[in-house]
Parts: structure tokens; sequence; C-alpha cells
């Protein structure tokens, strides 16, 4: 009977570990496009560039770029890549064969992120861990160049969304943010915390609340512009839009028109109030070696 019961005891250890393992393992996520104003394209790490179109999943490992043209972005659905997409009723009966209606319902707890013209974002991690008593999930983006914006909806304490830097890295906690790959961070909800290396070479960290505008570079703390938090304010409404169920689905047209994305470097220091401008960057220092097309 002793025999029988430490038997019992082991048996019941050993599943309970393996449920633990199981509920423990990561789930990697995904992203999917769901806005494109312009042109954009992608590499999986290959230095090999193919254009990006609405409804493309995207996967870790992933850098995205947009040319530099004005009013260029891409808005990107992060976690699971979950939602609806599907052929929607055609609107224009005139349209050409080669450009197809897409509609895009997106899930209600997706975080979403746009990426400026003349941008390069890496998609680095996107997990999901199921622990048994809670959800955590880690968001890891690395902004080469450029800028981006994004709302991050409410998380549990062990979970972390973290955009790195060329210089630092920014930790996001149910935000509005605006951050420029130079170290401009811009809050409008919420709060950011900005680890950066300053000028004398020293590890600083500083936290951006609501309302103020932090520039890593000279390390002053402003007011955001009036125009530029109407533009985040405005940007900010059309993103939480895709996540509200029940509201109406969001139409795209797929276009499958060849085009070319010049890989010319940009201007890295922009900070202005519109999208950053400039030449198209190149999202490796040694250059792409290759175009979209």
């Amino acid at each position: 009977m002793k025999r029988f019961t430490t038997g019992l005891v082991a048996c019941a250890l050993a599943l309970a570990m393996v449920s633990s393992a199981s509920a423990q393992s990561a789930v990697q996520g995904k992203a999917r496009v769901v806005r494109i104003g312009g042109h954009a394209r992608f590499t999986t790490g290959n230095n090999v560039y193919q254009p990006l179109h609405v409804g493309d999943v995207i996967k870790p490992g992933t850098v995205i770029q947009t040319e530099n043209r004005e009013g260029a972005f891409v808005d990107l659905v992060l976690g699971d890549g979950g939602g609806s997409l599907g052929m929607a009723a055609a609107s224009d009966s005139a349209a050409p064969p080669t450009i197809s209606p897409i509609a895009y319902r997106p899930n209600a707890e997706q975080n979403v992120v746009r990426i400026w013209q003349n941008s390069a974002l890496g998609i680095d991690k996107l997990t999901s861990t199921d622990t048994g008593a809670d959800v955590v999930t880690e968001t890891q983006l690395d902004l080469r160049i450029g800028r981006v914006l994004g709302t991050v909806k409410k998380m549990n304490s062990a979970s972390k969304y973290e955009i790195k830097l060329p210089n630092g890295v920014a930790g996001i906690r149910g935000t509005f943010y605006d951050i420029t790959a130079d170290g401009v961070v811009r809050v409008s909800s919420g709060s950011v915390v900005l680890a950066y290396m300053a000028a004398d070479g020293s590890v600083t960290t500083k936290v951006v609340v609501a309302g103020q505008q932090f520039d890593a570079r000279t390390g002053e703390v402003t007011p955001i512009p009036e125009d530029v938090l109407k533009l985040m304010d405005a940007v900010e409404h059309m993103l939480l839009a895709l996540g509200i169920p029940g509201r109406e689905r969001t139409e795209f047209v797929r276009d499958h028109t060849i085009f070319h994305v010049s890989p010319f470097r940009g201007h890295h220091g922009h900070h202005g109030h519109g999208p950053p401008g400039g030449g198209v960057p190149d999202p490796d220092e040694a250059g792409t070696g290759g175009d979209a097309q």
C-alpha cells in the first residue's frame, strides 16, 4: 500500500509538471497588415525584399520598410494575426482585374502600430504564454530609422511591450505613443519609460507621461505642440477604430502592380512635427542588396 501510494503521488507530480510546462509554453504570434498608404516592402532577414500588401501576415524576424513619399505609411495589427479577413463586395465595377477588395475586422484586444514614411521597423518578438493563472505577452519591436505611432491595450504586470531604438529602448504600457528612432518620445495617454545612453556615456532613464514630449538628444521635456497633438489624436482615433467590435468593416484593395522602392539612405536626424522626411532608409548600414519588385 505504501509503494502504491508513493506511486500515485509520483504520477500526480509528473502530471502536474507536464501540465505546467504545457501551460507555460510560449506561442509565437503574428502581425497583419491592415492599411497601406503608398508603397512598402519587407524582408525576412536575407536582404531579399518583397512588396508588402494589405492582408499580408507578418512573422517575427521581418523588417518592414516604407517609401519616402508624403502620406506613405503602414498600419499593423499586432498579436496572433487574428481577426477576420475576406473578400468584400466590390464597390467599383470599373476597377481593373488586378485589384480585389479586401475587408478586415480585427480582434478588439490587439495592439496597432503605424509605421510612417521613410521608416524601417523590425518585428522581433510577438509571443504569448499561458501561465495557468494569466496570459503573459511579450512584444519587441526594433525601430531602426524613422517614426512609429501606436496604441497599446491594457496588459498585466508580467507582460512587456518594448521598442528598441539605435540608442536605447522604450518600455510602453497602456499608452498611445509617438516615437522616433533618434529618441523623440511623445505620449498622449499613459506613460513610456525610456532608457538611453546620454552624451556622457551614462545610461539614463526617463519617464514620459501624457501630454509630454521628450528629446533624448537634449534631455529636454516640453509639452507636445498643439499641431502634433492634433495629428496624434487623429491617428489614434483611426487606429482605435480598427479594434472596436461592431464597427463597420474597413475595406481595402489589394494592388498586385509591380513597383520599385529605392534603397537610398535618408536623413537619420528627423524629429519634426510631420512624418519623417529624407531619402528612403536602408535598414542595414551595409546596404540591402536588393529592391522590392
